[in-house]
């Protein structure tokens, strides 16, 4: 259960409190001391606190100092003051030092659950977001605090200083091309070019001029000499996602620039030194395409001089909500909305999918839905989890309304699938673009027009 210190000289306040509270462990103090000493042994995230302390029970002058001791050793904390029924300057005088709420004597044991449960929930949030900002600010850009992210995290900052090549292998969407990158952002390499290059979205006949470049008239339309990827990451790094599905017969040309440090460009008769760190990436098990001969063995010995697995979004425990936390406020800025957070529905169905498309999937729900929302919390339904539906809709059997909501979510989905084009919006729902405007005041749709 979460910690919640009560602060009162009244035992029977304290009792009730306490008997009131039950969902949470209680921790009892009397007076300023005991309470700062709580605070500081217990962390409690939520502080409810009497004003009226000794040993100046009939002002509030030590339940303001309290309050500023326990805001100063834990400035996150919620506290929540409890005042007589005429005491309302004090209480507001301690919400302009920095409580978080106020409760008036006597106890009503249904407002003051509702008081505490909100105060624990912001400050799970509040957290939540710290943790979020502070791992999105760091110098290599891994976002995450789960114990695989981690020590993933821990293997890039040390791999990151050497020449030696990594392998990632996780599934698609988990973020290759981010560990690739963090491995750039930690390295001294970090101030040149980061080039990264997906070796099965580039046909076989271009992917070796793609990665080695050509000269002048080496082949039909080559009217140019031309640097391939390799050279223009030169002091750099260069990310090769992918790279199961590099042709057979330019595995070995890839072999020899690992070995050497040097290449030759398609055309050429002159062979060119290059930097370049090297990172690949795939998510085929390349040890089984040895055993079938579609990929070289000396090859794979090469690439994976230390491999790194990437764990899938599912299995890294509350990440997921860091992510989620992380897009929405990326979004929100991008397609300048008014969203600040995910309602409780939003955030069980995050928590429950299993995310089979990894971070991409969540990136990509959440982008939408920071389109389609047009409130101040992105709901589960927002975010396409159909089976936590708005009931009242569900069961709604007023056509008008019917049709209103209907009609307002078709057009968000719309407008999120035309990526908030509005010629494209009204050519899927099949109106024109005055009436689609029409449309979008009259339901007061929260659509940048």
């Amino acid at each position: 259960m979460e910690k919640l210190l009560i602060v009162d000289d009244d035992k029977g306040i304290q009792k009730q409190l306490k008997w009131s509270l039950s969902d949470y462990e209680a921790i009892l103090a009397g007076d300023r001391e005991s309470a700062v000493a709580a605070v500081r042994r217990h962390e409690p995230k939520v502080v409810t606190l009497d004003l009226g302390l000794p040993p100046d029970e009939t002002n509030a002058s030590e339940g303001l100092a309290a309050l500023q001791e326990i805001l100063t050793i834990a400035p996150h904390t919620k506290v929540i003051v409890i005042t007589g029924n005429d005491d309302r300057t004090n209480a507001l005088t301690a919400i302009a030092a920095g409580a978080y709420d106020f409760y008036q004597k006597p106890v009503d044991t249904e407002v003051i659950n509702v008081i505490v449960s909100r105060a624990f929930s912001v400050a799970a949030i509040e957290e939540e977001n710290r943790k979020m900002r502070a791992v999105a600010g760091s110098d290599i850009g891994i976002i995450g605090n789960s114990e695989s992210i981690d020590r993933l995290r821990m293997m890039v900052k040390r791999i990151a200083p050497t020449e030696i090549t990594a392998l990632l292998l996780g599934e698609s969407g988990t973020g290759k091309e981010v560990t690739a990158n963090a491995v750039h952002l930690a390295s001294d390499r970090k101030k040149k070019p980061f080039i990264a290059i997906n070796c099965a979205s580039i046909p076989e006949t271009l992917l070796e001029s793609e990665l080695f470049g050509f000269e002048k008239g080496a082949f039909t339309g080559a009217h140019r000499t031309t640097k391939g990827k390799i050279e223009c990451a030169e002091g750099g790094t260069l990310f090769l996602d992918e790279i199961g599905d590099m042709p057979y017969n330019l595995q070995a040309k890839l072999l020899r620039f690992l070995q050497e440090k040097r290449i030759e460009r398609l055309g050429g008769r002159q062979e060119i030194a290059v930097d370049v760190r090297v990172v690949c990436a795939t998510n085929q098990n390349l040890e089984e395409m040895v055993a079938e001969k579609t990929f070289r063995e000396d090859l794979f010995y090469r690439v994976s001089e230390i491999t790194l697995n990437i764990p899938p979004l599912r299995d890294r425990d509350e990440d997921v909500i860091i992510l989620a936390q992380y897009f929405l406020q990326l979004y929100a800025t991008e397609y300048k909305r008014n969203v600040k957070s995910f309602s409780e529905d939003a955030l069980s169905a995050i928590k429950s999918h299993q995310w089979p498309g990894n971070i991409r999937e969540l990136q990509n729900k959440v982008k939408s839905s920071v389109i389609m929302t047009t409130g101040r919390q992105v709901t589960a339904f927002d975010l396409g989890f159909f089976d936590h539906k708005d009931t009242n809709f569900e069961l709604s059997l007023n056509l008008r309304t019917v049709r209103e909501k209907a009609e307002s979510i078709a057009i968000q989905k719309a407008y999120a699938l035309a990526d908030g084009n509005m010629s494209k919006t009204s050519e899927l729902l099949g109106v024109t673009r005055p009436t689609l405007y029409s449309l979008i005041e009259k339901y007061e749709l929260a659509i940048n027009a």
